[in-house]
């Protein structure tokens, strides 16, 4: 119990972010990241130290997500699309501006899994290539290259939207 009480702490902030930066609703995000550590207190026995415990987290969080989604009937695949584009500083420093991080939660939200989810963990869960490629069975470079379709998506989205959106 104590185990979970520390992670709690340490990483309740962390699973939130992720789970806001995926899902676009803050009333959700709280949800879930409550029944993540729910969850992991029910299932610490499980946990074999194979990654970080935040990553660990991350994973229970994204199931629970992908479980309510399933309820809702929003889950289904898309093709990936071939362009690349990368500066994930221009995204940060976006996501700093209020009104630029809401059109880039909406246009995220309208995205595919595992695009959303693995932007997700990358700008608001700062999760490195290497813990998203765990998180996903797959290697670094697969997050990597899924991350950069995932920008690309998203700022071709909002030029659409705005084509005075400075991307």
């Amino acid at each position: 119990m104590e185990e979970i009480e520390a992670a709690y702490r340490a990483h309740f902030d962390d699973v939130y972010r992720f789970l806001r930066g995926l899902t676009g609703n803050e009333s959700l995000a709280e949800e879930l990241t409550q029944e993540t550590f729910f969850s992991a207190m029910k299932h610490i026995s499980d946990y074999r130290g194979e990654s970080e415990l935040r990553v660990w987290l991350c994973s229970i969080a994204r199931n629970l997500y992908y479980t309510y989604l399933r309820k809702q009937k929003h889950l289904s695949g898309d093709e990936i699309p071939e362009n690349l584009i990368a500066d994930e500083a221009d995204f940060s420093e976006m996501i700093a501006d209020k009104s630029l991080a809401m059109q880039i939660h909406r246009v995220l939200h309208e995205l595919q899994e595992p695009y959303k989810e693995v932007f997700s963990l990358r700008i608001f869960g700062e999760l490195s290539f290497r813990e998203i490629g765990s998180l996903f069975g797959k290697n670094d470079h697969w997050a990597c290259v899924t991350f950069h379709r995932a920008k690309k998506m998203i700022q071709t989205k909002m030029k659409g939207a705005d084509p005075d959106a400075g991307l």
